[in-house]
């Protein structure tokens, strides 16, 4: 999907743009150095750094794809030229009794967090979900992560359920999967 950039200011006074992920190679580089870089920074997201083997030609490959999708909503948000986070909506599946939900994904760099960029990034998200057609967004927080949890929540989503033991880690302990789902405006 294609959309507008939007300026903020963070809450030490930068300014950060949320815009498309184009397809392009260096937007590609710097979105797989995000993804590694957030990977290492946290035990929250679903995979280790060394699980991240995508190209350059791969990533805009992808890329290209979600700008043509109307329904595929890729945003980075970047703060001084650099990609200080990135968040999607993607169809939860292809057939019409599911067309209606959204699944939100969102991370940032370390240094990005406690400046207002997720909750700007969750709030044009949402906007831009609805004008897709979405009527509810869902997501997964790992149990222990309160700092996005109290985010979503800040957001609008509500806790719908738990996946247990959704989450293996390399030592062998395991954790569980939050099941956190909002319904956008206009919606019961």
């Amino acid at each position: 999907m294609r959309f507008d950039e939007k300026k903020i200011t963070l809450k030490d006074g930068r300014v950060c743009i949320l815009k498309p992920a184009e397809p392009e190679p260096e937007t590609a580089e710097a979105l797989i150095d995000y993804m590694i870089q957030t990977a290492e920074e946290t035990p929250f997201l679903l995979r280790y750094p060394d699980e991240i083997h995508y190209t350059i030609e791969s990533e805009i490959a992808f890329l290209e794809h979600a700008a043509g999708d109307p329904r595929i909503i890729m945003m980075t948000a970047a703060v001084d030229g650099e990609v200080a986070g990135c968040a999607s909506v993607n169809p939860v599946g292809g057939v019409r009794r599911v067309l209606h939900r959204g699944s939100l994904a969102i991370a940032l760099k370390k240094k990005y967090w406690d400046l207002g960029i997720g909750t700007a990034m969750i709030a044009y998200l949402s906007g831009l979900a609805q004008e897709a057609g979405y009527e509810q967004l869902e997501l997964g927080v790992i149990e222990g992560n309160d700092r996005a949890k109290m985010l979503y929540e800040k957001c609008g989503f509500a806790e719908m359920g738990k996946q247990v033991d959704a989450i293996r880690y390399d030592d062998g302990t395991y954790a569980d999967e939050i099941l956190m789902i909002r319904k956008l405006a206009g919606q019961k």
